[in-house]
This record gives structure tokens, sequence and C-alpha cells, in this order.
């Protein structure tokens, strides 16, 4: 049975802090990682790049990490990006019984419960929650922490012996990178640092993203 984490996300741009995470949960899971670009976020502002921008800066930053592919099903859809949409036709292509673990960050996850019929999310899927150092999930909105009640697990082997329903906290190493400091720093002119791919940071480049005034 092929072990698959599915990343979900904008990556607006994708960043070190997006493949710390990915190797993390990688190594921890002994998983692949295909990350799912959104076309259309519907929880949050529009991205500052285009679905197919987003998507090709995903294939550069990915290229050479063993185990990581992207996966652009979301930006074949003609509606918008529902997780919940995306797990529904990962269930069909997968079987019933076949385990589909969905990657997501902390935040994200307190956030849960503005997502498009989020109560069915864990009949669908495990969720490994990726939360960093200092951090962790006790101020979880009360409709999530009822939704999670006898859900949680501390062992990932726990994630491939059934096929939803499961959540798994991952520890992170600590990692400054954030989409929106790098994009406030690229409108301004400033170095990113490490924080992005070279090949990201070229593409931004060559294409003019996130500059003062584009787009």
């Amino acid at each position: 049975m092929s072990r698959v984490l599915y990343y979900g996300g904008t990556f607006d741009p994708v960043h070190a802090g997006h493949l710390a995470v990915a190797q993390a949960a990688r190594d921890a899971l002994q998983a692949q990682v295909h990350f799912l670009p959104a076309a259309d976020p519907p929880h949050r502002a529009a991205p500052g790049a285009s679905a197919v921008q987003r998507a090709e800066m995903l294939d550069l930053a990915v290229s050479g990490h063993p185990g990581f592919e992207v996966d652009r099903r979301e930006l074949r859809r003609s509606t918008p990006s529902w997780t919940v949409d995306t797990l529904h036709e990962l269930r069909l292509e997968l079987g019933p019984d076949h385990p589909v673990v969905w990657l997501i960050g902390a935040d994200a996850f307190r956030g849960l419960p503005s997502w498009h019929h989020w109560r069915d999310l864990p009949g669908l899927a495990h969720f490994v929650v990726a939360v960093r150092p200092g951090h962790d999930l006790s101020d979880l909105p009360e409709a999530l922490q009822q939704a999670c009640e006898g859900r949680w697990t501390g062992d990932a082997a726990d994630l491939w012996t059934a096929p939803a329903g499961r959540v798994l906290v991952l520890e992170m190493p600590p990692h400054p990178a954030s989409a929106t400091e790098i994009r406030h720093r690229l409108r301004d002119g400033q170095p990113t640092g490490d924080w992005l791919a070279p090949g990201v940071a070229a593409f931004i480049a060559v294409h003019g993203l996130y500059r003062a005034g584009a787009g």
C-alpha cells in the first residue's frame, strides 16, 4: 500500500517553511508528500500569483526532494478548491478502505470550522497537524475540540490502519519563513535570504511577482 500525505494550500509563494513541514512529515510517517496548490481558495483573499504560477513554483521547489510531487487536481476543477471536494475525489479514486492523510499547519487547523462542510472532513481523512515549538492545540475552537474528541493519536502507525478519522500532532523544528513576510519583502524590494529556493526566487524575479503595483 502506497503511503501518501496530501498537503494542500495556496503556497503563495512556496517557501522553506512549507518544505520543512513536508520533510518532517515525510520522514516521521515514512510517506510521500503530494502538494496540492489551491486554484481559488474560498477562505482567504485572492493569492498574489496565479494558480498556474504557484504550481510552477512548486515544481521548482520540490525538484530534487525525494518523495515530493505536485498534484494539480484542484487547478483542473472549475469549482472552488474546497478541501471536502478534493477528499471526496481522492476517496473515490483510492476506495473506501485506503488511508487518506491530510497534512495541515496548526493555524489552518484552528480555522477548520470556517471551511466548507468541515464536519465531513474527519470521515474522509486523517489529519497530521504541524505545530511549531512552544505552541500547542489547547486553544482550539470549542466546536473543533468536540469534533476531535476520541480522535487524537500519538502513534503515526495508527494512520495507516484505518481509512480516516485520526488526528496526529507533528511537532516541528523552528522555522521563521512566512509567506506574508516574504510577500512584504518582495513588494518592498528587500532580500528574502534562503527562504525561497533559488529556482523559485528566479521565477519570481523573471515574472515580476509580488512587486509593488504588480497584479
